[in-house]
Formats: C-alpha cells, structure tokens, sequence
C-alpha cells in the first residue's frame, strides 16, 4: 500500500500509537516528541487514544507536531491516510498491547515499519514490523535470530526518558499510609507480573529484616489484595505488613515514590518504567538478566544510568544484596546519594541526546533498507 518517499528529502517518521495521553508510554515518549530535530525529521503522530484532555495531550498539542486522528477510522482507512504522508517510516509503538490495531500496519502503509517501546519483543512476523529497535543489552546483537525483525541497536538503553518529569517534595510517611519507622520495599509493577518464586524472595526479605514493610500498587479488584495477603501469611509474614498505594497522577506518585528505600525488581516480567521512576526519584534497585528481552529492561536502565554493580548474579544473590542494603542504613543512604547525583549526568535521563541518537538511528535504518538485501549488516547501529 505504500509508496516510497522521494529521495534525498528530509526523514518522515509516523508514529503509531492509541496511548497519546497521560499513560505509561507518553511517561517515557514525551520529552523525545519535544525535542525532535524538526529540520532533520518531520515527525507525524496517528493517533487512535481515546478522547482525553490531561497534561500529556495538551503538551503534545503544544510540539505543533502534524497530528492524525485515527480514532474513527477503520484499519484500511486508516493505512489509507498513513500511506498518503508518503513516510519513510512508521514506528509502531504498541506491539501486542491493549489497544494494539496490527490491520493497520499488516497492510503496510510505509516503506519501513519499526517495532518499538510499547511492546519488549519480537511481533514474530516479518509483515508487522521490519526493525526493532532494541540496545546491546535488552537485545545483544547475538539473540538476532530468535527476531522476526532486524534488529537496531541504541548505544545505551532503548527506553526514552522526559527529562521534565516531575520531581517534587515527597509528603509524610504516614500521609500515604506508611508506618514512621523501618524499611520501605516497595513495587510498583503492575501485579499480573508477581510469581510465586519472586514472592517467595520478597517474603523472606521481610521475614529477616525486622520492622521491614512492603508498598505495593493496589490492586484493581479487592480478591487481589486478599489473596496476597493470605500468601504473605502463609510465608509467615503478617498481613499488615503488605500496604498497598492507591493509583496517583504522575507528579504525586513520583513524590510518594522517593519515600521507599529499595525497589523491588520483578522478574521474568521485570521494571520497566516503574525502573526508570525508581532511578529517577534515588531509588536503588536491584535486579538480574534473564534471556528474554523482558526479562533484561531493568538491567540496560540500570547500565545507561551508569550502575552496572546493581546488576545481580542470580535470584540468591538479588536476595544477599537487597538485605545487607536494607540492614545497613549509612550504605543505602551514600547509594541512594549517589543515584541522585547522576539524574542530571548519565545518558538514561539525557531526553536531548537520546532523541539526537534516535534521530540517527532513523538514518541508520532507512539507508540499511535501501542497500541491497545481500549487502545489508545483521545488526543496525547509530552513527
């Protein structure tokens, strides 16, 4: 369906998203939208969000990026619209998400399709999605056959960071139902990504670091809450020591968030934007790589935010560190300063260069699609 750009003008790039409001990937996305390099790429946005009005739609109002509604329209119709931009490529930033419309880019309505942010791993089918873009943690360049996609690489981490975000003064302890004293684990992964194995190890966290409380997102359904709270006593914890944190627009939860001592990792689903909240807010966290995409997105935000030392051997030795932190006050406190001191520094909040990598690694990708199939790199890198 599409057709291809002229030659020599500057890079169009869509992207495909229903989540252009106040939601997990505009967190992330914003600050890229805003700092986009207008005389280097002309960004479109196609947009089937449900109708909203929030921080994040009146910001993206204000880029004065072209803005396509595709709310209405059906996935031919809308294919239709997006091939007649004439893009170089259209970024997918849903994947297998809620919400997700792959009728629309099954009909290919751009030269070139990416895979990226929304969904951590492959779609499986080279028609979806040509590329990926990825980073040499997330996907080494040596896990490239296991992806229907090529993949593309970013020099640090492949998740964007606004370097806007809120950073406000947290409130009380005891406001947000938090008790005075003892160490705060906390988790703000959605629940659907605990197991019985990483619940195990948090229960034994508190079983031996006495006073020790665990601060988890409330579940949408009260059975939830229940059930963990039956699990934890079944693992010899008392039930009050779970304290679940109601749903909070983003500014209140980033200032509650600094409150916690240590951020709980999840895993083989690990942190994704509930990660880079931690780090942003001095959080430490600790976490492992698995062999998943998944499985490994904690431990590239960790690497680009320069603290490769929190990366964990194995789940025993996750275990070991986040004890001896919680037992040693004087520790966490110089981690947690250390942390802070490089929010500004390290390439994971850097929103200005991480959108002039992205940038080159558009150029990147659409000059690997234009050399002859035979002569194309496995892997694509920015330069």
């Amino acid at each position: 369906m599409s057709s291809e750009p002229t030659e020599g003008e500057c890079l169009r790039i869509g992207y495909l998203s229903s989540d252009f409001y106040d939601h997990a990937t505009m967190h992330l996305m914003m600050g890229v939208l805003e700092a986009h390099d207008c005389a280097r790429v002309d960004i479109h946005l196609f947009d089937y969000s449900p109708e909203r009005d929030d921080d994040f739609t009146r910001r993206i109002a204000a880029t004065g990026l072209h803005r396509h509604n595709l709310r209405e329209l059906s996935d031919e119709a809308a294919a239709k619209l997006i091939a007649e931009q004439r893009l170089h490529i259209l970024v997918d930033l849903k994947g297998y998400t809620t919400g997700a419309r792959q009728g629309i880019t099954a009909l290919r309505p751009a030269p070139v399709i990416i895979n990226w942010l929304g969904y951590p791993g492959s779609l499986g089918h080279p028609r979806l999605a040509d590329y990926l873009i990825g980073d040499p943690t997330v996907t080494p360049a040596e896990h490239a056959a296991h992806f229907s996609e090529t993949l593309a690489l970013m020099p640090h981490s492949y998740q964007p960071n606004d370097r806007d975000r809120p950073l406000n003064p947290p409130p009380g302890r005891t406001e947000v139902g938090l008790p005075e004293q003892g160490v705060v684990f906390a988790s703000f992964n959605q629940l659907l990504k605990l197991n019985p194995g990483e619940f195990d190890l948090w229960c034994r966290l508190l079983r031996e670091v006495p006073g020790a409380v665990l601060w988890l997102l409330e579940p949408e359904v009260e059975e939830a809450r229940d059930n963990l709270r039956r699990e934890a006593q079944q693992r010899g914890v008392a039930a009050e020591r779970l304290i679940f944190a109601p749903r909070l627009k983003q500014d209140e939860h980033l200032a509650r968030l600094s409150l916690a001592d240590l951020a709980l990792d999840s895993f083989p689903c690990t942190s994704h934007t509930t990660a880079s909240d931690a780090l942003w807010v001095g959080v430490p966290l600790i976490t492992r790589l698995g062999e998943t995409f998944t499985s490994r997105v904690a431990g590239s935000l960790l690497k680009a935010h320069g603290f490769d030392e929190l990366v964990a051997k194995d789940a025993e030795d996750c275990f070991e560190r986040l004890k001896a932190l919680a037992l040693d006050d004087s520790a966490r406190t110089e981690l947690r300063q250390r942390l802070s001191a490089a929010r500004m520094d390290s390439p994971l909040f850097d929103t200005a260069r991480f959108t002039r990598d992205l940038e080159a690694l558009y150029q990147a990708i659409w000059q690997h699609h234009c050399t002859e199939p035979e002569e194309r790199s496995e892997v694509v890198l920015a330069v």
